[in-house]
């Protein structure tokens, strides 16, 4: 998250994205304790961003620690693999979790925005019901897999895009996904606040981009 694109650092091209939705009132990095985070916890501090350390396995007990210390009532979870998500996006998703009545609401399991648009709403006594009944690593690990596990306790709602675009991946776990993402970001510059429709199109008018990366899902 730290690597550098046009002199920049992913996660500040994601923070920076994220600081323009107009209903997000706080943004917080949870990373965690292991010395291999401290690069991330100082970048924050030198940015004045918050950072929230926790157990580097047991992100689960990082998120719930961090929403507590923080006080949060309504929590968004977001992945900082996902570099040039759409603050439209997330704003979207928080309106409907709040003019609706659902534990969660996010655009998976079932993708189709790109993959790189992930999005989770929930409340804070939803994470904490989570933590105090979760007990399986992989629901640990990964903060909301209890509540997809047991959806007989929870109103979930997936959103759905107009279209299915989950073939555009859009997010940053090996190299080739950040040479797609480099020659996106140059090819819509010096337009940095893109949108959503704005990849897609580039991505229409480019197709073979998609074979740098569509090896990975």
């Amino acid at each position: 998250v730290l690597k550098n694109l046009n002199q920049k650092p992913l996660l500040q091209w994601m923070i920076e994205r994220v600081q323009r939705c107009e209903e997000v009132d706080k943004i917080v990095i949870a990373t965690s304790t292991s010395n291999d985070d401290d690069a991330i916890s100082e970048w924050c501090n030198n940015h004045n961003i918050h950072c929230y350390r926790g157990k580097l396995d047991n992100v689960l007990a990082r998120f719930y620690h961090a929403a507590t210390y923080y006080q949060a009532d309504i929590i968004i979870r977001l992945t900082a693999d996902c570099p040039i998500i759409d603050p439209k996006v997330i704003d979207e998703h928080i309106r409907f979790y709040r003019q609706n009545n659902y534990d969660n609401v996010s655009n998976g399991p079932e993708m189709t925005y790109p993959d790189g648009m992930g999005v989770e709403v929930f409340s804070y006594l939803t994470l904490q019901k989570v933590f105090q009944q979760a007990t399986l690593a992989s629901e640990k690990e990964h903060v909301t897999a209890f509540i997809y596990n047991h959806p007989k306790e929870f109103q979930l709602y997936n959103v759905k895009y107009q279209q299915d675009f989950s073939w555009i991946r859009v997010t940053v776990d090996y190299p080739e996904d950040f040479t797609l993402i480099e020659r996106l970001v140059n090819g819509l510059l010096p337009n940095s606040e893109f949108t959503l429709e704005d990849i897609i199109n580039y991505v229409k008018k480019h197709p073979n981009m998609i074979n740098i990366n569509n090896q990975y899902s």
